[in-house]
This record gives structure tokens, sequence and C-alpha cells, in this order.
């Protein structure tokens, strides 16, 4: 048997039972160098501790491939107890530790457990209904539960059964049949149960068949009647009489690829992440245990990660990209195949119909991409885009259609997180288990998904067009779509009145109901008003008529007028999301009214937008269906943030919470803060006081100082660009940058994230280069020092082990600008949080202080905050710490200096104490330092020490 026949051969053994899943023991290699990293360090193997008493049992965990340390042991252990427990927990172990391997090695086990103790339970069933069915009188003998499940599984069966024949139909090949008028007299009972066709196919079929002469028929809206008119909200049809369409679809042209795979949805693990790296590194790790073949895993990402459509591509915008994937699947191409006559004026119109995208064309080139990924290992985001360009098919649509069948599907926030699109790819969380990892920002990151916002330009363009094609098919339109359409006019006109009201304040903020009345339409349903646009297409319609006189117009089919995100379907859509998030309780979030001038063109520029500011509805909506979800991350703490803000329905004694140290040894680590410069100026970061010259010089004066004493990389972060951008040309202009230079090589963290790789290489390969000419030649010149931003893509998921992190240097304390009114808006929403009292009490001072969203009156808005909304506040600002300075040491051999550079660090009374909020593993090992020259001799000695430790352990 081959290889690709040997692996199919274990995964359906496994999958039915019969295979015993005992891995076999470690390689003598790795088996050699588990050992190896285990004895150099044994003291490392700290003890987890626990909350809660989560303690574990006494599960093996044989995937795992190497000797885990006794920390990993406790890790594995918690998060196995807590899915069998099931509800919500939090597990915390610090960046380095080996966690992304352990959650791997745990939750995997544990399904492949379950997945064999439900094998077993079937085939007890079985010989007991063998048993029922020749003596009747043996049933009454049988327990509840036993009647109960053959009885469920027989239901499903049926279910399962009448899912398949409506699909497939009575008889063979897959027909879909739509009639109208006189025609149905003539059809067979049998066709009356396969109707069904999109109007979308029926009007291209029309069109390619030269049934009827283009014109504007295309965009005519169907008559929808609402509940007043008696329906329920529905489309009517309004095909001529007589005329029947059908769709085939055979394996070379379907247009279903979506749906191709067709099996029983199971139980399975979700595991999402935020950043795309970070889902990188966990197939990565995936691939180190036999998870990866003996499980069918499925990765998923955008259409602007996956799409390998060229002229897709050149639209660099992710909306712009979705926007035209969309579009190719509308604009199905399709084929008359063959002509019926019914009699009576009956006509059948077989089609072939195929997606308007080259790489969805052929069916049977997606079922070749399944194919090639069920008999490969676990493949990541970049393996899946390569291999759709060799097959040349589709790997976002490909890598959706094998979510059915999958153990494990490997996820970004967003897909999971957002319920719209669960719903869209399909995904079933029901007894699941969904494992959120870098939580630390979870519940900001949960409700920024369902803030929605619309532009002074897009609702110009909405106006426009909504007017336009009023104005054309005013007379055509029924009575329902002409109410609605007006309504919409008056809602884009009542929001673009309100930016464009120059006498107002330049930002504001109000509740829903406030922002209703003030615009006087609180008399519209938007509820029906939503469902209308779902339910009607006009978004499609309005947004293709425009385009179709457009391109007329100015003689192109390709008018760029979208580079700014001003083209009509965005625009429809940011409104429509608008609208959407106006329907939620007045209470669950804020309007935000923002209005300016255009520093380039001086033009008025604006938007209105809905923020989210309650989370608990949408979360519990995930926990409600999925069997366990675990919130992991190497910095999760203050837990009771999280809870009050997530799941405060949970009480605190149910939450299950596990924390452990770190795996390197004290000596491997150097935490100080530093709060006075060489010469003496004591550090003070603040608002008030960073844009200091003097500051900004004696901050340059200290890492001059510090490149000639730390070895090969050292990352400075800052808490903005703007302000790394300051220092940087301040030190340019004072010729400090020279006298960095003469020791290491500057690189900086760029705006954009496609250019960071590029840095980060360069950065990586000059530490290489110099280090190695240091030890040769005694080289002047020993590494490089990158200046990044707290917040960037450099602060989330870049590892810097080894040479590249040798030094992180913390400057002052990144608290988020008091200017960005969303977040006072949410400062002030968890002050209140418990506190019913409080809203009533505090809600006039914070309008009043609101109103304007400068950078004064957010501080206003903290001063007045005595409680949670400031304790948020602080724990934003050391989150972000926390996760910059944890890029560093990522394995046991590891070591590195953490330098919190600001004199604040140093405070450990009364309300500001950052270093209680510190990881425990760096607060246990903290110095205070008093000046500089302190500091000079512990590096010295520091680096001193590792370097004879290194060549000893090499």
């Amino acid at each position: 048997m081959d290889c690709a026949g040997n692996f199919k051969s274990r995964r359906s053994r496994l999958a039915e039972g019969i295979l015993p899943y005992r891995f076999s023991q470690m390689t003598t290699e790795e088996e050699r160098r588990g050992n190896d990293e285990t004895q150099d360090h044994p003291q490392n193997q700290k003890e987890g501790k626990s909350e809660n008493q989560m303690d574990g049992s006494n599960t093996k965990f044989p995937a795992f491939p190497y000797k885990p340390y006794s920390i990993q042991v406790d890790f594995m252990n918690a998060l196995h107890h807590s899915l069998e427990k099931g509800g919500v927990s939090m597990l915390e172990s610090p960046t380095g530790t080996g966690k992304t391997l352990s959650i791997i090695c745990s939750a995997l086990q544990w399904l492949i457990d379950k997945k064999q103790e439900k094998k077993r339970v079937p085939t007890i069933s079985s010989s007991c209904q063998n048993q029922a069915s020749g003596d009747q009188s043996d049933s009454d003998h049988e327990p509840d539960w036993m009647r109960n499940f053959i009885a469920n599984k027989e239901t499903r069966a049926g279910e399962k059964e009448i899912k398949k024949n409506k699909k497939l139909g009575s008889g063979s090949g897959k027909v879909k049949i739509q009639y109208q008028g006189r025609s149905k007299d003539v059809l067979s009972s049998s066709i009356k149960e396969k109707e069904f066709i999109d109007k979308h196919e029926f009007d291209n079929l029309k069109s390619n068949a030269n049934v009827v002469e283009l014109n504007d028929d295309e965009f005519l809206l169907d008559e929808y009647r609402s509940d007043e008119e008696g329906g329920v909200g529905e489309v009517v049809s309004k095909r001529k009489a007589g005329e029947i369409s059908c769709s085939t679809s055979d394996e070379e042209d379907g247009n279903e690829f979506d749906d191709s795979v067709h099996e029983e949805e199971k139980m399975k693990v979700y595991f999402c992440s935020r950043t795309h790296s970070q889902l990188s590194q966990f197939v990565k790790e995936l691939r180190k245990t036999v998870f990866a073949t003996e499980l069918r895993v499925v990765c998923l990402a955008s259409r602007t990660n996956f799409c390998i459509n060229e002229e897709v591509l050149k639209l660099r915008s992710s909306a712009r990209i979705n926007e035209r994937c969309l579009d190719l699947q509308k604009n199905k191409k399709s084929g008359v195949s063959k002509i019926k006559n019914l009699g009576c004026g009956g006509r059948i119109r077989g089609t072939k119909a195929s997606s308007g995208c080259p790489m969805l064309k052929k069916h049977n080139l997606q079922k070749q991409f399944r194919s090639e990924i069920s008999k490969r290992e676990a493949l990541d985001i970049e393996d899946l885009v390569q291999l759709g360009s060799e097959i040349g098919t589709c790997p976002y649509y490909g890598s959706r259609s094998m979510v059915p069948s999958a153990d494990l599907v490997i996820l970004p926030y967003q897909s999971l997180l957002s319920k719209s699109s669960r719903e869209s790819l399909g995904l079933d969380l029901k007894n699941s288990i969904v494992i959120i990892d870098e939580a630390h920002n979870l519940a900001d990151s949960l409700i920024n998904m369902y803030d929605s916002k619309v532009t002074l330009s897009q609702l110009e363009n909405v106006c426009s067009e909504i007017e336009r094609y009023h104005d054309r098919f005013r007379n055509l339109l029924g009575p329902g779509n002409r109410r609605y359409i007006q309504t919409l006019i008056v809602l884009a006109r009542a929001f673009l009145h309100t930016l464009l009201d120059i006498g107002s304040a330049l930002n504001s903020s109000m509740a829903i109901n406030d922002f209703l009345f003030s615009l006087n339409i609180d008399n519209i349903n938007l509820v029906k008003l939503v469902r209308y646009i779902k339910e009607s297409n006009i978004i499609n319609k309005i947004s293709g008529y425009g385009d179709k006189i457009d391109s007329l117009q100015y003689n192109s089919t390709c008018l760029d007028d979208t580079a700014d995100g001003k083209s009509t379907l965005s625009s429809f859509r940011a409104l429509a999301d608008l609208l959407l998030s106006l329907t939620n309780n007045d209470g669950d979030g804020r309007v935000i009214i923002s209005r300016k001038r255009s520093t380039s063109s001086g033009q008025l520029v604006g938007y209105i937008k809905y923020v989210m500011l309650t989370g608990e509805k949408i979360f519990s909506e995930i926990v409600g269906q999925a069997h366990a979800v675990i919130l992991a991350g190497g910095t999760l703490q203050p837990i009771e943030e999280t809870r009050e803000r997530l799941f405060p329905w949970l009480p605190p004694e149910q939450l299950r919470f596990f924390s452990c140290n770190h795996i390197v040894a004290c000596e491997s680590v150097l935490p100080v803060t530093l709060s006075r410069g060489p010469s003496g100026l004591c550090f003070d970061f603040s608002y008030s006081s960073r844009n200091s010259s003097k500051m900004i010089a004696e901050l340059g004066l200290l890492l001059c100082n510090l490149v000639a004493v730390v070895p090969e990389g050292i990352v400075v972060f800052f808490s903005s660009f703007e302000y790394e951008a300051q220092v940087h040309d301040t030190w340019k202009n004072s010729g400090i940058l020279d006298r960095i230079m003469k020791k290491k090589h500057i690189f900086r963290e760029p705006r954009s994230n496609t250019e960071v790789e590029i840095i980060l290489q360069k950065y990586k390969d000059t530490i290489d280069t110099s280090s190695g000419n240091y030890k040769v030649n005694n080289s002047s010149e020993n590494g490089a020092l990158l200046l990044a931003v707290v917040g960037g893509k450099i602060s989330e998921g870049i590892n810097f082990s080894d040479g590249m992190g040798r030094c992180i240097v913390m400057v002052g304390l990144p608290y988020p600008s008091p200017s960005d009114i969303e977040l006072m808006e949410r400062v002030k929403h968890i002050e209140n949080l418990g506190n019913p009292n409080s809203i009533q009490k505090s809600k006039p001072a914070f309008d009043d202080i609101s109103s304007k969203g400068d950078v004064l009156n957010g501080f206003e808005i903290l001063r007045n905050c005595k409680g949670r909304g400031k304790e948020y506040y602080e724990n934003l600002c050391m989150k972000a710490v926390n996760q910059s300075i944890g890029r560093a040491i990522r394995h046991i051999n590891d070591y590195a200096a953490i330098l919190l550079v600001d004199s604040r660090y140093a405070f450990t009374t009364g309300s500001l104490n950052p270093s209680k909020k510190l990881p425990q593993w760096i607060k246990e090992h903290l110095v205070f330092a008093n000046d500089y020259g302190e500091v000079h001799r512990l590096l010295h000695q520091f680096f001193k020490f590792n370097r004879s430790r290194q060549v000893t352990l090499n």
C-alpha cells in the first residue's frame, strides 16, 4: 500500500475507534533533546499554581513530542480538567513556556478520548437493540438512557435521509425547477417537489438565451409585502407566466462549491488567535505532534489572505476584494444545455451554471483540493494558498468546505467571535471546544467587531445613488418597495444633514434613542427596515444600476472610484451596518458624531459611528452553544475585569483559573526600573513632560551607554508612532543617532504591516552578521537597535528570542490617549458596571465632559472615575507593557534584560503602583535602581555571566 493509502487507512481506523490511540514514544533524537533541555536547569521546573483548586488528573499526554516541564504537565492537566467540567476557564502561562504545544496536546487528546468513548456507546446500544428485536419483553428491562439513545439515533438517521432526498430529489441527477402561471398545471407532482431557482441565475439565463433584450428589468426589485399588507416581510416573484427554468450542475461546472462536503457535524475543537503569524505558529507547533496527520485539520482566513485571483488581488483593499469576490459569485455564467417543450407554453431551460471567478469554474478541482488536504499533514494559510495555486482553484472556498468534517478548525478572531461570520462560514459550536488564545484584550476585541461606521462621503454617495434609482423606477415599483426606499432616503438625508451641521460640536456622543430623537426619525421602525434591506436585495439592485449607468456614460466597465471606499456597494453596506447597530438596546452602545476639516483639501469630513460597549450578550451566545470555552494567554490578570465585562452571570467561584510561573532561571532575566538617566535627570514620560527636549536627549544618552554594554539586539518600545518619530528626528538633529550607529545599526518599525517582515529579517541578519564579526575580528559594531511601538505588530506575537532581544527598553507608561472619545465612552461604561445607581448620578457630568472629545476633557473624565473605569484605563497600559516585554525570553536557555524607563515604575504606594501589575516572573526579580551607574554595573555582570554560561552549555 502506498503512503497516502496507508495514511487514509490509519485515519479511518482512528475515526472508527478501531486503532488504539496510544502514540509511539519519542524518537532517540527527540528524547535526547527533551532530556537535555530539561536537565540543563532542573531547578527551573517550577510548580504551577492555581486558584479554585484546579487539581487536574493524572491524565497522560503521549503526543507531547519532548519530555515536558512540570509546569507544562500542570497546564495540560488543568486544561484537561476544564474540558471535562465544561463552562468557562482562564489559563495563564507566560510567553515562552510552551503554552501552545501544551494546549494542542491536552485539548486534542481530550477530543480523541471523547470520540473513543462515544464510539463505544453505539456498539453496546446496537447489541441491546438486536436483542430487543428478538424478544420484545427484554426492552422493558433496558435502561432509559439506552432506549432514548436508540430512538434519537433513529430520528437523526431519518432526518438525515430526508435532507439527502430534498437535496438530490427522487430521480437521478440534481434538477431544480421554477414555475409560474399556467405551466404549473402540466408539471408532475414529482417536479413540483423540487421547485427552486435563484433569481440571479434566472436573470442570467434569460440574458444568455436571448429570451428578453437587456434592459432595466434586471435592476427592478421584486414586489415586497410587509407585515402591514398581510405578509410577514416577503419578496413576491414577478416572473413571466409560462417560463420555467431549471438548473443542473455536474462535476465540471457545478457552482455549489460551498456545500460539497455533506458530512454529519461532529464534535470539534475551534482554536482562534488574533494575528496571521500567531495562527501560523500554532500550525508549526501542531506539526511537532502526531495530531497533524491523525486528525482532520483545516485553517480558515479572510479572502484577502486566501485569494489567488490576480485580477482581484490588484484591488489590495480587503473591503474591495470582498466586494469583487461576492460580485463574481453573483455574476455566474450560465449556458443553455437543453430546452424541453412541455406544452401550454411551458418551457424548461436546463443550464450549466458556474462561478464568474476563474478559480471556481471547475468543481472537480475543488474536490481535488480537498483530497490533497486530506492526504497531507496540517497546512497553514501559506500552504493552502500554494496548494490552491498549484491546482488552480480557490483555497478560500476550498478550506471552508472542509469545516463540517474537520476535527480541528484554526481561525482568526473575527471568524469565530462575529455571529455573522460564524453564520456565513457555517460554524456550528454546539458541544464543541472553543479555545481563544491571546485573550488578554478579548473583551475589547469582541465588542470592536460589532462597531459600525458610515462616513460623510459614503452618505453623499448613497443619497445620490438611491435618489437616481428612485427617480428612474418610481412608477414601476410596488407600494412596499416605494415606501421603504423613501424611508431610506429620509434616513440618509438626516444622517448627512447632521454631519454637515458645522454649528454643532466637532465631536459628540449620545445614546441611541437620543440620537434618533435629535434627528426626528424616532418614529421609523428600524427592525423592519433592516429586514427589508436583507430580504429585498436592494443594495445589489441600486449599486448594480448605478455602476451600469456610469459604465455606459463613461464608456468603461472599470470605473475605479473605490480607492477611497466610495464604491456604491461598500457605502450601502456601511449604512446598512449602522442601521442594524441602531436596533440594539439603548444602553448597549453609544453613537459618535465626528466632524473636522481636512488638512489637505480643507473640505469637511466626518463620520457617524456606533460603538458597542457591552459584550456579555455576544459572548453568552458562544458560551451557550459550546461545551467549554477556554481563554488562554500569557497575561490574563486581572481576571475580575474580564469576568464582569464578558460573563457577569458567572459567579466568581465557578470561574476556573490557572496560572503558572516561567521556566527560566532567576539569573536569566534582569528586570530593572530606571528612574534617572546617566546625567541624573529624572525620567518622566507623562503626557505633560515627554515632549521636553531635555527628556528626549536624556533618553538618547541612556541608549548611547546601553549600546556599549548590551550585546546583539536591543528593542526600544515607544508609546506611539508619532512619539517615536519625534524622538528619532530630535536625535538625528542633535547627533545622538550617529553616536548610537557607531555601535549598532538602527531599524524602525514601519506603519505598514506588509513591511514589518522585511524589517525584522534585516534586523536579524544584521545581528547575526555583526555578532560573528565581533567574535572573529573584535569589531566595534555589535548587533542592532530596533525602535518599535507599543500596540504595533512587533509588540504582538513577534518572538525576539536569543540575540534578537537581549535587552527590552520600555519608554514610559504607554497609556492610551485620553482624547479618544470612543475610549472615554468605554471608560464611563465600565465605571458604572455593577452599580445601577451610579449611572444616573454620573451621566450629566460625563455627558458635558465628553462633548468635545479632546485631551483635557478626557483627563477630566478620568479624574471623575474612582473605581472600575480608572482601573480599566490603567490595565490597558500595563497589559500593553506586559505584552511588549514578553517578546523576550522564549525558551529555557534564553536570557535578557528588561529596563522600565520612567520614575513612575518605582511608585509602590498610593493609587499608582505599576509594578504590582507586572507578571509574577518579573515582579519576583524586579530591581529598583536609584541611578544609572548601578544599572550599568548590573548589566555588565549579567551579560558577562550569561555569556560564560552559554559557552559552557554549548
